[in-house]
């Protein structure tokens, strides 16, 4: 099919030249929206479905977390090619591909029993996803916000993520509960093959440049951090259940993603133009954005180990019933989403203030869980907490982005996102999870040892004061998560920030962008 060219103005200041003409324009950017939805919906496997999947396809619960820190390492280390696969191949091609590509990922996820190629599955679809998501987003910013704004543009981005992450979750626990789990992945390729279909009717193949080549990508390099990174996130996945060092398998992973580690670094610095280039680092703001974020995803890993134990064994709840907490979770989200819009274009506060609302709204949430959790509490007195949790998750969330995007130059400001999106969304977490299943076997054993004695019940009982002890050593953990982020906002207040004055740079048009990548080729 022959390429288009001309990129004729729309009435309304916003083209999308990609579409058919006879598809109305009010509806072109409607149409994207709804498919950066359906990408975020999708994924090698759906956490929603976790319990399920355990019983029906005999693995451990840290088998399918690895699936989902697989699908996130593909979605982080995408970033540095995103603008070169953008500038290589039309709209049209990404998104078909894309959504192709998910749906063989939903079917292969379901009848694959071989754990590494499940990962490697994974983190492929995590790639689609991506890629999709950023095509999509791309094409429809300048709708968003006219000029650029990434103080719009986050938040909004934001809204789209977290909905779907409820809204995912959600439908999962209901196909569970009514069949079983395979018939998310069969609906999530349905609907993958109904997004290919309307897109291959109502799209054409356009292009605003010649395509760039396709080469200088340093592919080792990429090969190398993503092997750095799976091999750190497997030890804190399976160190409780390895028992740690004391495992001859920890300690083999542990040399080898050392030394994969280090020659990842070594590789950084001796080709002309690695994965991740030294001049990001260079930056004296990076550093302090990427430790803030690994701490505040480390606090927020209560929600994948805690909570779930609290609700799993304390309270002894179905992953059906425990979906209702999305709800508030959602109304979570979108009021962050719209106080975040407020802050930045009605308040026009600064970055460092609304971190330190973040951290004091998930300091509410953890004192809430402290003071009120037991095994008597009903499930809608949890929604307030809910609430909390997932306000300050997305609060904190868009101010990181906000953060990284100010401080860093265009030309690395993805590959920065890369190493933030890795820490943020996966080494974070999984050292928070770790560090919560570590302090919850050893608070529950001193509390047995603590009160084991005093303890004189029927065997009917034991169930019940097994169930106790949990509760209170969760009250524990939490108690101390309340410690930890009261610090971390003390830390915050104080700490002198060399962004604290707003700067937010110029993002030049695509077709800037281009001319620079193809200027940059042709001197190569």
């Amino acid at each position: 099919m022959a390429e288009q060219q001309n990129n004729a103005p729309s009435h309304y200041g916003f083209a999308m030249p990609m579409f058919k003409e006879w598809v109305p324009e009010r509806l072109r950017p409607w149409l994207y929206v709804y498919l950066a939805f359906t990408f975020q919906l999708s994924g090698g496997v759906y956490i929603g479905s976790l319990n399920e999947m355990m019983g029906s396809m005999s693995l451990m619960r840290e088998d399918i977390l690895m699936c989902l820190y697989a699908s996130l390492c593909g979605l982080a280390f995408t970033f540095p090619i995103l603008f070169r696969t953008k500038f290589r191949f039309t709209n049209r091609t990404l998104l078909l591909t894309s959504v192709i590509g998910i749906a063989l990922c939903n079917v292969l996820g379901m009848f694959v029993t071989s754990l590494p190629l499940l990962w490697l599955i994974c983190f492929i679809a995590g790639c689609f996803k991506i890629q999709g998501t950023f095509e999509c987003m791309s094409n429809i910013q300048l709708w968003m916000t006219p000029k650029r704004d990434f103080r719009i543009f986050f938040p909004l981005l934001h809204l789209w993520i977290m909905l779907s992450i409820s809204v995912s979750d959600m439908a999962a626990a209901w196909f569970c509960h009514i069949a079983t789990f395979h018939y998310v992945a069969w609906l999530m390729t349905g609907i993958m093959l109904f997004n290919a279909l309307w897109l291959f009717l109502v799209t054409r193949h356009f292009r605003f440049m010649r395509p760039l080549p396709f080469y200088s990508i340093d592919w080792l390099g990429a090969i190398l951090w993503v092997l750095s990174v799976m091999q750190t996130v497997y030890i804190c996945c399976y160190g409780e259940f390895y028992n740690w060092w004391d495992s001859p398998v920890i300690r083999t992973l542990t040399v080898t993603a050392t030394v994969t580690f280090v020659l990842s670094v070594t590789r950084m610095f001796l080709i002309r133009h690695p994965y991740i280039e030294p001049k990001m680092w260079r930056n004296r703001k990076l550093p302090f954005i990427l430790i803030l974020a690994t701490i505040q995803e480390a606090l927020l890993a209560t929600e994948h180990v805690l909570e779930e134990v609290f609700y799993e064994g304390g309270m002894e709840w179905h992953s059906y019933t425990t979906a209702t907490l999305n709800y508030p979770s959602m109304a979570g989200s979108i009021f962050a989403c719209l106080f975040a819009l407020v802050w930045f274009n009605v308040w026009n506060q600064n970055r460092s203030r609304l971190i330190a609302v973040g951290i004091t709204v998930f300091i509410m949430y953890s004192l809430y869980f402290y003071f009120n959790i037991s095994t008597d509490i009903s499930i809608s007195q949890l929604y307030l907490p809910m609430f909390l949790r997932s306000c300050a998750a997305t609060i904190l969330g868009i101010v990181m982005l906000c953060t990284i995007q100010s401080a860093m130059s265009f030309m690395v400001f993805f590959q920065s996102l890369a190493i933030f999106q890795t820490l943020h969304l996966m080494v974070g977490g999984v050292i928070g999870a770790a560090c919560y299943a570590f302090g919850l076997r050893y608070l529950m054993a001193d509390n047995m040892a603590l009160y084991g004695d005093s303890i004189e019940v029927m065997p009917e009982q034991i169930g019940g004061i097994f169930s106790q002890l949990q509760v209170i050593s969760i009250k524990q953990l939490y108690g101390i998560v309340t410690y930890v982020a009261i610090a971390l906002l003390i830390a915050v207040l104080v700490y002198d920030m060399p962004f604290r004055r707003e700067h937010y740079p110029s993002i030049p048009s695509w077709t800037a962008v281009g001319k620079v990548l193809r200027k940059h080729l042709r001197r190569k």
